[in-house]
């Protein structure tokens, strides 16, 4: 995966009735580390990362954590609560998946069942469309991933195939081309 493209980064920061998208910034690093290192986030994607390698690797990273463009921190009253990344999927293991635009998403458990993930992404969502207009998305989960597969089909994603990757059903959804208004 890679970054978006020749775009304006960082964007001004996304507003929604409760929640706000920005870049990462250097205050994010401890909510990071909890989110890398969170076996709950990372039940269907791999499993956490040893929290000692996170905490390393941030300390060591002299700019921002996940400062790339298409990485959004999802912010609730002033604290981090998750992350949102669009990336370019240039390598991906579906054909039907490469050259377009991922959505991917992680929270920490305690924003789980608020509907903080759907608010959110819908923004970051709205946002590219603005920026890409005409390009569709894709998302890949775990299809055991219950509520990331309700999330997908909440944003407009449909099933284009299942595959098994990873030890496990993964699911890949497209979301249609927004057309711009005229």
């Amino acid at each position: 995966m890679t970054d978006l493209g020749p775009i304006a980064w960082p964007p001004e920061p996304i507003r929604t009735e409760r929640l706000v998208l920005r870049a990462p910034e250097g205050r994010d690093r401890a909510a990071f580390v909890d989110l890398l290192a969170s076996p709950e986030v990372h039940t269907y994607l791999g499993g956490a990362r040893p929290r000692d390698e996170v905490e390393r690797e941030m300390r060591e990273t002299s700019g921002v954590p996940e400062g790339w463009p298409g990485s959004f921190v999802v912010e609730l009253d002033g604290a981090m609560i998750g992350q949102i990344l669009l990336r370019r999927a240039t390598e991906h293991r579906r054909p039907a998946a490469v050259g377009k635009a991922d959505l991917g998403y992680l929270f920490l458990p305690r924003a789980w069942g608020f509907g903080y993930a759907a608010e959110a992404c819908r923004a970051a969502l709205d946002w590219f469309d603005g920026v890409f207009p005409g390009e569709p998305v894709v998302l890949t989960t775990q299809s055991a991933n219950v509520g990331s597969m309700r999330l997908a089909a909440k944003l407009g994603f449909t099933e284009v195939e299942r595959f098994r990757a990873w030890d496990a059903e993964q699911w890949l959804g497209l979301r249609s081309a927004v057309t711009p208004p005229v």
